[in-house]
């Protein structure tokens, strides 16, 4: 699970955050990214704008670099060879330009680029490691539980609460 004190520290200085939930909502665990996005929504500050983007993050660019973040995070299931539900935050330069990493048209390393060229924003991205991709609508029952403890660290770092 990712480290709570090295995730508020990510999070300092933060004005206007964006989270991108990416994923695909009929590959299993691939819909990760997009599970935790909306269990957020309705329970975050308004200083935290929630995109549900599924596989297609870069058709947002526009609306990401509108909304002027200091802040991006990227929320992704990925292939880490890490146990079924384990997460880590990652530098988008730490990625290879041209990654297997996840299902997406765009690599995620480009999007990043793209991203940090065009905002002054600080980007990450939250990989969670999948059990299964296979077709399917549910999550795994382990990355279901790390997806509702992301969510509940998300609802502490920006509210001071936990609201699960």
């Amino acid at each position: 699970m990712v480290d709570e004190e090295e995730l508020r520290k990510w999070f300092s200085n933060s004005e206007r955050i964006v989270i991108v939930g990416i994923g695909n909502p009929i590959r299993g665990d691939d819909f990760v990214g997009l599970k935790i996005t909306q269990n957020l929504q309705g329970k975050v500050p308004k200083n935290v704008y929630l995109i549900e983007c599924e596989t297609v993050p870069e058709s947002f660019t526009q609306m990401i670099v509108d909304f002027d973040p200091t802040h991006i995070i990227l929320i992704d299931a990925a292939v880490m060879s890490k146990r079924p539900g384990d997460s880590v935050l990652i530098e988008p330069e730490s990625l290879p330009v041209f990654s297997a990493i996840s299902t997406h048209v765009l690599p995620l390393r480009i999007f990043c680029d793209f991203l940090a060229e065009n905002t002054r924003a600080k980007i990450a991205l939250l990989l969670i490691e999948p059990a299964q991709t296979s077709f399917g609508e549910n999550l795994s029952l382990t990355v279901e539980d790390s997806a509702k403890k992301i969510v509940d660290l998300f609802i502490r770092i920006f509210t001071g609460s936990d609201q699960s």
